[in-house]
């Protein structure tokens, strides 16, 4: 993540402009079970993030994609819902892709509980204590979402209805918003649920430790076909943060607020690794280098910082001695102390996509052809016999039923090809 992250920039505009967030309802049983709604109250108008609790039996848990049935689901609303409104969506929300929706309906998504962890927590504050904090930081999170949904699907307003917006005009801003606040409610269940088990002695969660947790995410599945589908999309995000680069590094020296600024960053990424935690082995290794990288761009630091260009010479070294990880921590810390050289460029990561897909319906079929010919005829030079080109096919996995890359002459299945 960098200064130029989605989230990022919806909290810096949340902050200059001074957004009012409030519980509007707050209607939950000493289970945690009920409604609860968010009122976003921004300058030009206001966004709910109307929640739902439901109780769910253990053999319905589950993060796939085809499940049924969740612990809390959510939907971002346009304005304030009425009293109609909730119980229209109490009866809808819950039910996901079977459910109906109108146009106020901007994102919709749901979450399951970390079952062990949020109850471990929830048993600690009530007993007046907090809880451990290495288990918490080792999850991370006390729900987890299994769909963030937005952009018209299920019948849920579509992408032109907010775009022309400045909060939303932003990717992914919507959608930001709701995982944002679907936070907040994490937070003030757990505490909810164990303040009604002991009114006059439970504890609230510690602002660290809140501060520290967020939103876990089963499945990141929809990203692959979106990357795909949206590159005139895809290339302003790498525009604007290559742009941001270059910005940084052609500077001619470091200014005393931008060095302390960065030492501060440093500090704190460092503090943030020394927290992480992944039971694979792959990412601890890599976190592993990471943390070894920074502990060398820490070392050197007052000597590439005196250098002509230094935030150039700070990159090149990065590029010269880190490993990926460490190379990309880099440029976000670099990114981080020049918010006024760089912020702007947010503003750029949005594109009209409508020209990429516009099609001249009075073409001849005969000119269609030869502009194909013409455009994609690397395609036709494939020799589809040869092993190499023929070497992957799609299958749907039996455990998760979701899309897989097979090895179609290393691994059996490939009579189950899908397109």
């Amino acid at each position: 993540p960098t200064r130029l992250s989605f989230l990022r920039q919806l909290i810096r505009r949340a902050a200059r402009e001074k957004w009012r967030v409030r519980k509007h309802l707050f209607d939950l049983d000493d289970k945690g079970f009920g409604r609860v709604v968010y009122a976003v109250e921004t300058p030009a108008r206001i966004y709910s993030l109307v929640a739902f609790s439901t109780p769910l039996d253990d053999e319905k848990r589950s993060d796939r994609v085809i499940a049924q049935a969740w612990d809390t689901s959510y939907v971002l609303y346009d304005g304030l819902p009425g009293t109609a409104d909730i119980a229209r969506l109490e009866a809808n929300a819950p039910l996901q892709e079977a459910g109906r929706y109108t146009r106020s309906e901007l994102v919709l998504a749901r979450a399951n509980k970390s079952v062990r962890l949020f109850e471990d927590v929830a048993s600690a504050l009530a007993q007046g204590r907090q809880p451990d904090e290495e288990q918490l930081l080792g999850v991370g999170y006390l729900l987890r979402t299994t769909a963030v949904y937005g952009n018209g699907k299920f019948g849920i307003a579509d992408r032109d209805e907010i775009a022309s917006r400045p909060e939303l005009a932003g990717s992914f801003q919507a959608e930001m918003l709701t995982v944002w606040l679907i936070r907040s409610f994490t937070l003030d269940l757990v505490d909810h649920i164990a303040q009604r088990r002991n009114p006059a002695g439970a504890a609230k969660l510690a602002p660290d430790l809140r501060r520290a947790l967020g939103v876990g995410n089963a499945t990141g599945l929809g990203m692959a076909p979106f990357l795909v589908r949206h590159p005139l999309l895809t290339h302003s995000w790498f525009l604007a943060r290559e742009t941001a680069l270059a910005r940084v590094r052609a500077e001619p020296q470091a200014g005393g607020a931008e060095r302390d600024a960065f030492s501060k960053a440093l500090a704190d990424l460092r503090r943030r690794i020394a927290r992480w935690h992944s039971d694979d082995s792959r990412q601890a290794a890599a976190t592993r280098l990471l943390a070894g990288d920074l502990d060398t761009l820490a070392e050197n630091l007052d000597q590439l910082l005196a250098k002509r260009h230094p935030w150039d010479a700070l990159y090149r070294f990065a590029e010269d001695h880190f490993s990926l990880e460490g190379q990309e921590a880099c440029v976000s810390l670099i990114l981080e102390p020049h918010g006024a050289l760089v912020d702007e460029l947010g503003d750029t990561m949005r594109v009209d996509e409508a020209p990429g897909h516009a099609i001249d319906g009075r073409m001849a079929c005969g000119s269609l052809r030869q502009a194909l010919l013409d455009s994609y005829s690397w395609a036709r030079a494939i020799d589809f016999a040869e092993p190499a080109a023929n070497a992957l096919f799609w299958y749907v996995s039996a455990e998760k039923l979701e899309p897989r890359l097979g090895e179609r002459f290393e691994e059996d299945g490939a009579e189950l090809e899908q397109p």
